[in-house]
């Protein structure tokens, strides 16, 4: 069975805290994760550079964004280019499917994040075109301030026709990995086509609780605020922190001090 985290972003987010490099070496050395996606907010600028690296460290990479529609969040997998925010959950999905990618509905209606609502998603299913691209439901979310409403959420997520996925929202390194979806076999292609069965089955990770989660977040915040950030050389050197701005990011990310 594989393991892949589909919910993880980088410095290119604007509340992301580590770099594209520094998240390959930790997939590889600390976590037991075949296949990632990067899902940064509103932009792909980090795709290219983890779609290229990845092998290199052993982990495939999956292209995708978290694109904030009218509705809520969304994650559009298998895409080099990102939505337009601001559209309609149903829009948003559809233009998704336009260039050949999958959607997830991530932290279904956990409060204080722009989460959609369960009304929502049931609505979208009702459009034939939009039922064959939101094929997963996040069912388990590891990177979430409050874990404690994951056991309500996945049992409503069992309702819905989707598959089941588990992913860790992580913004930061140590977060990574903390929920993932089991698929068979190993790769992207196969991901996918587990997904396209709905046949992915969540794996929970208790490592980080709420207030490390948000500890830790806000600690890394502020160092990159500070103009630093985790950074990694190659497979073989160390994570360490180097400054911001000697690393290409995108117009969209937060400003090195």
């Amino acid at each position: 069975m594989g393991l892949a985290d589909l919910h993880v972003h980088s410095i290119h987010s604007y509340d992301g805290t580590v770099t594209v490099p520094a998240i390959l070496k930790h997939v590889a050395n600390n976590t037991k994760l075949n296949v990632i996606a990067l899902t940064d907010h509103d932009q792909t600028c980090g795709i290219a550079e983890a779609v290229q690296l990845g092998p290199a460290y052993g982990i495939e990479v999956i292209p995708g964004c978290e694109v904030s529609t009218a509705e809520g969040h969304l994650l559009t997998l298998f895409v080099e280019r990102a939505v337009q925010p601001g559209l309609s959950y149903l829009e948003s999905i559809l233009r998704a499917g336009e260039m050949g990618g999958l959607c997830i509905a991530p932290h279904p209606t956990t409060p204080f994040i722009n989460s959609v609502s369960f009304k929502t998603i049931r609505q979208v299913l009702q459009n034939p075109d939009a039922a064959r691209i939101l094929v997963g439901i996040e069912a388990y979310n590891g990177g979430l301030v409050l874990t404690h409403s994951n056991a309500h959420i996945a049992a409503i997520c069992q309702t819905f026709p989707l598959a089941q996925v588990g992913d860790s929202d992580a913004h930061v390194l140590k977060a990574i990995g903390q929920g993932a979806s089991r698929f068979k076999g190993k790769t992207a292609s196969d991901l996918k086509q587990a997904l396209l069965n709905r046949a992915t089955q969540v794996q929970e990770e208790h490592g980080m609780n709420g207030f490390e989660v948000l500890w830790t977040y806000l600690f890394q915040h502020l160092v990159l605020k500070m103009g630093w950030a985790p950074w990694n050389a190659g497979p073989l050197a160390p994570v360490i922190y180097r400054r911001v701005g000697q690393i290409s990011r995108c117009e969209q990310s937060v400003p090195a001090a």
